[in-house]
């Protein structure tokens, strides 16, 4: 059953009791209030419906609120590998040896290329074979210098891998002589040919390296070697 109340009844809990105190002093035409008027024109308004912020128009901007959406990677086509930048692979073309020249150890005509097995041949004007030849400019205990300054001297320059070897053993042998030189001095002011002695031992065990290495065909270039070389086989020209 209903509780009945009086006009003078104040109970702030009780929802109606500004309506009913209204209606009792003003009456019921009373106009509305401007509070009561806007919520009923909010309320008459179409509430708009909730847009998530991930969902943009397709006509806006991306916004930066929102991250991007992950796409995943797409195949790329396998590239064929070239050490010169992008595009196909072009097979290097077929290429005929390089001319001799000043940068080739072995100048001279295509019977004597660079890294073939010297022959048993016998080598113009010297009655030997070829492998002996180009082996006897490297022998230690000044054979080499001998031999080499004998082949400079008469093989032919037809005969480019032996007076090559002849060239270059001449140069070595005197680059050997002139420093065993400066180390005997060098003994005689310390007292001590310690030094002496352990560059002969080194000096002979590289000669002979050397003739084991011509003797199998296998290249011998001893690029400091060039200059002094190039100039021996030039000014020892061999006789007619």
């Amino acid at each position: 059953m209903t509780e009945k109340r009086s006009k003078y009844d104040t109970d702030p809990l009780d929802p109606d009791f500004v309506r009913r105190t209204e209606e009792n002093l003003w009456g019921a035409a009373r106009a509305p209030r401007p509070e009561e008027a806007d919520q009923s024109r909010r309320d008459s308004v179409t509430e708009e419906p909730t847009r998530r912020f991930d969902e943009q128009p397709a006509d806006s901007y991306p916004s930066v609120f929102v991250p991007p959406a992950y796409q995943p990677p797409r195949p790329s086509q396998p590239q064929p590998f070239t050490t010169f930048g992008a595009g196909p692979h072009q097979p290097p073309a077929a290429t005929s040896a390089p001319p001799p020249g000043p940068s080739s150890p072995y100048p001279g005509p295509p019977h004597a290329p660079h890294g073939a097995a010297p022959t048993s041949r016998p080598v113009a004007r010297l009655g030997i074979p070829e492998n002996f030849a180009v082996m006897l400019p490297y022998a230690p205990f000044y054979i080499g210098l001998i031999a080499s300054l004998i082949e400079l001297a008469m093989v032919p320059s037809q005969e480019a891998r032996v007076r090559f070897h002849a060239a270059q053993g001449l140069a070595l042998h005197l680059a050997i002589i002139a420093i065993s030189v400066l180390f005997r001095f060098v003994a005689l002011a310390s007292g001590s040919g310690f030094g002496s002695v352990l560059f002969g031992l080194a000096a002979t065990i590289f000669l002979v390296v050397s003739m084991i290495r011509v003797w199998q065909g296998k290249p011998h270039h001893i690029a400091p070697l060039d200059e002094p070389a190039r100039w021996l086989r030039e000014k020892i020209a061999p006789t007619e």
